[in-house]
């Protein structure tokens, strides 16, 4: 009997643990193209210093993996847009992390934005100018 309830209460652990994890923004997802919906690069959504990071690990088109940030400013100027860090400084605030920037290294842009989990393998990310009413949201599909 005490064999049994420790079996059962292993497994429990075991699910919900797995359960937490994969409600977890953290990982790599596939971006797609805003205009053809095609998935062009993957990134990886990772924390460092109880802050929500993204980095681009892969592009998809291999005519565009030696490609420089040319739009860019500061740092980021003529820097390979593959291992870039686009994502930076979001806080974990209720269901969504927010109060950092992102970076699209089409435009060398710099935007504000927030990210939420919409179900264990989607993401929204939200980019904006101002305040989030005026700006464009991407869906991400998680890829492990």
């Amino acid at each position: 009997m005490i064999n049994m309830k420790k079996t059962l209460f292993t497994t429990l652990l075991v699910l919900v643990t797995i359960s937490i994890h994969s409600q977890e923004i953290f990982g790599k997802w596939e971006s797609k193209d805003l205009e053809t919906g095609t998935v062009d690069s993957v990134i990886e959504i990772y924390k460092k210093d109880g802050k929500a990071y993204a980095k681009i690990v892969e592009i998809k088109d291999e005519t565009k993996r030696a490609a420089l940030c040319t739009f860019c400013k500061g740092k980021n100027k003529d820097q390979p847009v593959l291992g870039m860090e686009i994502l930076s400084g979001l806080e974990k605030k209720e269901d969504e992390w927010s109060g950092g920037t992102i970076l699209d290294p089409r435009s060398g842009k710099i935007y504000k934005c927030y990210i939420k989990l919409v179900n264990t393998n989607k993401l929204k990310l939200r980019g904006y100018i101002g305040i989030s009413l005026f700006g464009k949201t991407e869906y991400m599909e998680r890829l492990e």
